[in-house]
């Protein structure tokens, strides 16, 4: 089994940035891309950002691209979720993910390809 645990979130202004990591324990071995999904209230889940296991290829949904950069560490057990210019739109619990090394060490928009997820961290911009 895997646990992935999320830090960094909290209150920031508009214009303001924040840093969340996303640690992984337990069976580590076995993880492969990594990904962020956030879910405001009242919205669906949506997918933020992910990183294949190698760490060169990253996608990112329209809304947040040249403001956020996803980046996972040398021994693949931390992701973390680099955001820059936040937006009173960016508020919402954030969520990492893990997929399965087997079939899913590419990235992947689709919440379903992932078997692991967080419990979330509150991100809230004022404006």
């Amino acid at each position: 089994q895997v646990q992935l645990v999320e830090s960094g979130g909290g209150l920031v202004q508009a214009g303001g940035s924040l840093r969340l990591s996303c640690a992984a324990s337990g069976r580590t071995f076995s993880t492969g891309a990594m990904g962020w999904f956030r879910q405001a209230p009242g919205k669906e889940r949506e997918f933020v950002a992910s990183i294949n296991w190698g760490g060169a290829s990253t996608s990112y949904v329209d809304s947040v691209k040249g403001r956020f950069t996803i980046s996972r560490d040398n021994a693949k057990t931390t992701v973390f979720l680099q955001m820059n210019s936040l937006k009173s739109e960016d508020t919402a619990v954030y969520h990492c993910a893990a997929r399965r090394i087997v079939g899913g060490a590419d990235w992947s928009s689709n919440p379903n390809d992932y078997a692991y997820w967080g419990q979330g961290t509150q991100v809230t911009v004022s404006s």
